[in-house]
């Protein structure tokens, strides 16, 4: 027997070595879990406007919210800017990949759409001007977006998507709906596309929803049944705020069970009747 107690002994030294070794490991997960964490907050406070623009008899409000799990950096993202000849312009998109370089990748949309956006007014040509531009830089991501540009002397919304989420709007009158607008391809996935512009007349208060997957599709239902969550929502709360209406559309994003990101874009607006401008 006294031979045999060295081997327990070593097998106890083995174990307790081992035992070490997994909790140094997990104690590393846990580190570099708060550091990946840290790192998505300060890309998305970087990366993301700070607010948004707003005009009189229009309210403006947007929402972001990571990965479920947490570990993964989005390539979701909106925007909202000021114009020189006083429009606004309105955009959100998602970008393929969650990794730094998607959100590097979204970061220099961004950068590109506003910089054209300040040259040209028709929001098919923005949108095709950026993905001339994220082809020259020879990328292999791909991403969609919508860009809205808002006339508030006419009252009107012109759009141009490129294989975006449609859409969701409401008026305060019992109306609403999914939009129907033509798109193109998304950016990055061939050069001279074109994108098709719709107009939006906002005669009637109401809100106008733009989202991204993350907030409409997931494993608990699909896209369609997503998107028709949100318009019941939106009809519901066409008189809601901006601010209101934005935090309840987030909501559908954890009925869907996403893991994706999600990003909400709400313009609600107080109608502008014809030849108001």
């Amino acid at each position: 027997m006294n031979r045999r107690r060295p081997h327990r002994s070593a097998s106890a030294e083995e174990l307790l070595t081992t035992l070490q070794q997994l909790t140094a490991r997990a104690r590393h997960e846990v580190q570099l879990h708060q550091a990946r964490v840290e790192l998505a907050e300060a890309l998305q406070q970087e990366l993301l406007p700070v607010g948004l623009p707003s005009f009189p008899g229009l309210q403006t409000a947007a929402r972001y919210s990571p990965a479920r799990s947490g570990l993964d950096i989005g390539g979701d993202w909106y925007d909202g800017f000021p114009l020189p000849d006083g429009t606004l312009g309105f955009a959100i998109g998602d970008v393929q990949g969650h990794d730094v370089e998607a959100a590097a990748f979204m970061g220099q949309i961004r950068i590109g759409m506003r910089a054209i956006a300040a040259t040209t007014a028709d929001p098919g040509e923005i949108v095709g001007r950026t993905n001339g531009l994220l082809l020259s830089i020879d990328s292999t991501l791909l991403a969609t977006c919508t860009f809205v540009r808002f006339d508030p002397r006419a009252g009107e919304l012109r759009t141009a998507r490129a294989g975006h989420v449609a859409a969701v709007w409401a008026t305060t009158d019992g109306r609403s709906g999914i939009t129907q607008d033509a798109g193109g391809l998304p950016l990055g996935v061939g050069a001279a596309e074109k994108y098709p512009v719709t107009r939006h007349r906002l005669t009637t208060p109401g809100a106008f929803v733009l989202v991204t997957d993350g907030v409409v599709e997931g494993p608990s239902f699909p896209i369609d049944e997503g998107l028709d969550a949100v318009v019941r929502l939106v009809a519901a709360r066409a008189s809601a705020s901006a601010e209101a209406l934005a935090d309840e559309v987030m909501q559908t994003a954890e009925r869907t069970g996403h893991q994706d990101d999600a990003a909400v874009l709400v313009l609600r607006h107080k109608g502008f009747p014809v030849g108001s401008g």
